[in-house]
């Protein structure tokens, strides 16, 4: 509830991850600080349609393929062909329940104070708040900031009824499990779902224009992507153009490509990008630049052309990822009551939940050598490993990127089971400056994943040695052959 007193050192519309941690280093600062939500509980729409729901799905999935690879098949897992997705997410109440009860408690802990309905501006400074009974209150601002998130881009040609052609707000209100589906798209969202659908039997066709998926990863990453995908029975085709999407009618969705070729499925789902959640709020009467792809355009802070006025998450585009929003959101609440650049670690890692998991963070390869020219690189495959051979999970790939002295570490990205929780040690190396020779003397507990380090600095260390060594031996060869030397 909105207190008396309506006037707010800071407001945050919404309370997704970018609004939370807003709210929270607002706060930190001493400020009196407003979160206006318009759902009735805090946490933004990953609770209800997105991370949360997508990854309660994809831990079944799973957990079930896991199962029987880890007996070593002696459980064998099979599919029901009335398999409902509600029974593969029995736990989402409980997942959901659990975050919000978090995140409530921590704004609460923090003096956060909280507005249920839906904002929009009056002027730069006054926020109108309209609830579900219509009433409407007026608070006032020194700062605002906008986290109000993303919905689904649906094209023109793709003829989405949320029955047949889904986007991510309705992917996991299908009642059962389809034999085949297409999936447009080559981001996030697109691949996490075409690996969990494979996962469990379905038939996944992922079409994209782009030639590759995931385009700003590390190419040996995506490639490890698209094997994985084809072994468990998905497909990605590439440079693939769409000119239209619909159902026939009778039994079956149609992509039809601009080369004329149709294909078809049971369900089709549409993951072409997202649109920002800002046809509400009456940014123009607040003056606020928008951008042609309907974004807010924004600083380094996070600042909009109205100076006290920022955005963070997906109301400002890509990456728009949470660890990415949530560094938005902080930054904008430093810069709104310090006027300097928030205080981060840096190095943000990127997860991406597909089956098998991809982690990212600092430099990748192509990346570092464009920064420092010729990097040392060590790749460990997940067969090197104990643990994986235990946890039948031999098929995975860590890459550790290295300044060309082989010391600094710049950056690390991984690709199998655990990437996204392995990719931290990488990231506390990073923020910490340790050195490669940190992994290496360091004793890790046997068996574990977190050995793929100790041997990936084992190989950084054994290159820099043979390259000095070839540097003091053709060192030695050029002062043979000086002038005046006995050769």
């Amino acid at each position: 509830m909105i207190a008396a007193r309506n006037d707010f050192d800071v407001v945050v519309i919404g309370s997704g991850p970018a609004g939370q941690n807003a709210a929270l280093e607002a706060a930190e600062r001493g400020a009196r600080v407003l979160i206006v939500e318009q759902e009735p509980q805090v946490g933004g729409a990953c609770v209800q349609y997105g991370t949360i729901p997508s990854k309660t799905l994809r831990e079944t999935a799973l957990t079930l393929t896991a199962f029987q690879r880890r007996s070593g098949d002696v459980y064998k897992i099979t599919r029901d062909a009335e398999l409902s997705i509600s029974s593969l997410m029995k736990r989402l109440n409980e997942v959901v329940h659990a975050h919000q009860e978090t995140t409530r408690r921590f704004l609460e802990q923090a003096n956060v104070e909280r507005a249920y309905g839906r904002a929009a501006f009056v002027s730069p400074h006054t926020i109108a708040i309209s609830n579900v009974k219509g009433v409407r209150s007026l608070v006032t601002a020194e700062n605002i900031i906008i986290a109000t998130g993303s919905r689904p881009r649906n094209p023109p040609n793709v003829a989405v009824d949320h029955e047949n052609v889904l986007d991510s707000d309705s992917i996991l209100s299908m009642t059962y499990l389809p034999r085949s589906i297409i999936i447009l798209g080559g981001g996030v969202i697109a691949c996490e779902y075409a690996s969990t659908f494979a996962s469990l039997g379905v038939k996944v066709t992922l079409l994209d224009k782009a030639p590759m998926p995931l385009g700003f990863l590390d190419p040996e990453l995506v490639d490890y992507f698209v094997m994985r995908l084809k072994a468990n029975g998905g497909e990605f085709r590439g440079n693939s153009e769409i000119e239209s999407v619909d159902w026939d009618g009778i039994s079956s969705v149609r992509a039809t490509l601009k080369t004329g070729e149709v294909i078809k499925a049971d369900k089709a789902f549409v993951a072409l990008g997202r649109v920002a959640n800002l046809e509400t709020l009456a940014v123009e009467k607040a003056g606020l630049a928008v951008s042609d792809r309907g974004l807010l355009i924004v600083n380094d802070f996070c600042q909009t052309n109205v100076s006290h006025i920022y955005a963070a998450g997906d109301t400002i585009g890509p990456p728009a990822l949470a660890s990415s929003s949530m560094e938005q959101g902080r930054r904008a609440a430093c810069h709104a009551l310090s006027g300097k650049m928030h205080a981060g670690l840096g190095s943000l890692p990127a997860g991406i939940y597909t089956i098998p998991e991809i982690a990212t963070v600092g430099l990748t390869e192509h990346q570092a050598i464009r920064t420092v020219g010729n990097p040392m690189v060590s790749r460990v495959h997940f067969d090197q490993i104990a643990r994986a051979h235990i946890m039948a999970s031999t098929s995975g790939l860590l890459k550790l990127v290295a300044d060309e002295r082989g010391d600094k570490i710049l950056g690390v990205q991984i690709a199998g089971d655990g990437a996204t929780e392995l990719v931290h040690l990488g990231q506390m190396a990073i923020i910490g400056r340790m050195s490669v020779d940190t992994f290496a003397n360091a004793t890790f507990n046997f068996p574990t994943m977190a050995e793929a380090y100790r041997i990936a600095a084992l190989e950084i260390i054994h290159k820099r040695d043979w390259k000095a060594g070839s540097a003091d031996a053709d060192g030695r060869n050029a002062s043979r052959l000086q002038p005046g030397s006995n050769v």
